[in-house]
């Protein structure tokens, strides 16, 4: 995999925004590969295809890439809200592909986030805009990377460094078992991890007890949360994304 993108690609363009679009579609063309089946390489969709760029002729997942100078930030401005919110609803929703680049147009990092992890919690609604703009009361939105528990973000490229593709299709394969949830039990699922994320490698029944109010927030129409919260243990454990090391303790996997 070439870390650095083909600038003479863009040499006819004038507009940065352009110019960026050019050479990181070429570049993610040219050096990407499936990670759902690992097939190589992927095919670009017609432009203005709704939330998608890419997808594998070989097992039909989608992709929508988004490139940024610099660090890639917590909060990422996306498009139409009511199209995203339509699309990561629908069967074919697509997975999606976060790209950083250096001015010297390096990439620093590129990974992906597969769609199973994204539910309608993580897409932030902005507001209208103003009644003097060009497009008076659009509506766009931001996805809200905090969301995501760490192992839902999976490196293909991180700090200049290229991740070995084994490593990413079996990183990639093992949240799988996502997509047969449905997305009020994938929310459970996810919500659960997101807290054991902000716990030691070996923690409690007890701590993650402790986020008890918080999931109560998310989820006012339950009022079995400690209940919930020991079902999804059983879940994230019979998946292997944990441990269980002694009565009331756990250890994490990842």
């Amino acid at each position: 995999m070439n870390i650095h993108f083909n600038q003479s690609l863009a040499k006819n363009y004038h507009s940065e925004p352009q110019k960026v679009r050019v050479l990181s579609e070429a570049w993610v063309k040219e050096n990407s590969y499936c990670t759902n089946c690992s097939a190589q390489s992927l095919a670009e969709f017609a432009n203005n295809k709704p939330v998608a760029d890419f997808y594998c002729e070989n097992c039909n997942e989608q992709y929508e890439l988004k490139s940024k100078k610099a660090k890639l930030s917590n909060v990422v401005n996306d498009g139409a809200y009511k199209t995203m919110i339509e699309r990561i609803n629908s069967k074919d929703n697509p997975s999606f592909f976060f790209l950083t680049y250096s001015k010297e147009y390096t990439v620093n990092n590129f990974l992906i986030i597969p769609k199973h992890f994204f539910t309608p919690d993580i897409i932030i609604k902005r507001k209208p805009l103003s009644v003097t703009a060009k497009r008076a009361g659009w509506v766009g939105c931001n996805i809200d990377l905090r969301q995501v528990p760490e192992s839902g973000k999976v490196f293909l490229v991180k700090d200049q460094q290229v991740i070995p593709r084994e490593n990413v299709t079996q990183q990639f394969q093992k949240t799988l078992f996502l997509r047969k949830q449905s997305m009020a039990s994938r929310g459970w699922t996810l919500d659960v991890w997101q807290c054991i994320d902000r716990l030691d490698t070996h923690f409690s029944l007890k701590q993650v007890y402790g986020f008890a109010d918080e999931l109560q927030l998310k989820h006012p129409e339950n009022n079995h949360v400690k209940d919930k919260v020991r079902q999804q243990l059983q879940v994230l454990r019979d998946k292997g994304i944990i441990e269980f090391v002694s009565r009331g303790h756990y250890r994490k996997l990842y």
